[in-house]
């Protein structure tokens, strides 16, 4: 059942991340994101983290990647108060913007950094600068952030179906922001993943375990771009 809002005119729509996200995962919808992403975990992004390295994920919403990354330890930072009711015992969580997550998590710690469609909900280019800032900030020399998100180029005719998308975004534009921040881009891959859940496309764990193992259809079906940048050492 849909819900409904209040929120005054001129407050910042990050005010309702909570509410909007309730409003568009019902549970069915959450439990079927979780099966996948354990998926997406063990088979593709584990091979980015090295062995008891220590992980931040950026906007973790649900925490379906920092629940199931094979991590020593895992942080996560949200502003929404959902992330830490969703979180498994052992994931730290800082309820708190990602352009600050210095002011939360020490310097140069971390050895792999994810965000994952994100970066279409900052309201402006700069805003994105400064989270990748923070991030490279947060990252050890030679540690490296995950980027998954949805190109503009791939699926224009949804992009705005969703209310809070703000930014247009291409793994090209993403990469220059990324090298403008001070990153080394390592992968740079434009069509990856389905464009959403809402996709018609079967989400079934093992018919995406398939679909990672065939990355020639990921242009045909692939809407959501990737890149792997690294702070330099």
């Amino acid at each position: 059942m849909t819900r409904t809002i209040g929120i005054e005119a001129d407050a910042p729509l990050e005010n309702l991340v909570e509410q909007i996200y309730r409003n568009r995962f019902g549970k069915q919808v959450l439990t079927r994101r979780t099966a996948v992403w354990r998926v997406l975990c063990e088979s593709w992004f584990n091979r980015y983290v090295p062995a008891g390295g220590s992980v931040l994920e950026v906007a973790a919403g649900y925490c379906e990647f920092i629940n199931n990354v094979e991590a020593g330890e895992r942080v996560a930072v949200d502003l929404n108060p959902e992330t830490r009711r969703h979180a498994n015992p052992d994931v730290t969580v800082h309820e708190i913007a990602a352009e600050r997550l210095g002011e939360v998590v020490p310097a140069a710690h971390f050895d792999a950094a994810f965000m994952s469609n994100f970066l279409e909900h900052c309201r402006t280019r700069e805003q994105v600068l400064a989270v990748f800032e923070a991030v490279r900030g947060a990252l050890k020399p030679g540690g490296r952030v995950m980027i998954l998100g949805p190109n503009f180029r791939a699926c224009a005719a949804d992009y705005y179906d969703y209310f809070d998308h703000h930014l247009a975004l291409t793994e090209k534009s993403v990469a220059e922001a990324l090298e403008l921040s001070g990153f080394q881009v390592e992968v740079e891959l434009a069509r990856t993943l389905p464009f959403s859940f809402r996709s018609k496309l079967p989400s079934a764990p093992w018919l995406v375990r398939l679909y990672l193992q065939m990355p020639w259809a990921w242009r045909f079906f692939g809407a959501q771009f990737f890149l792997v940048a690294r702070r330099p050492a």
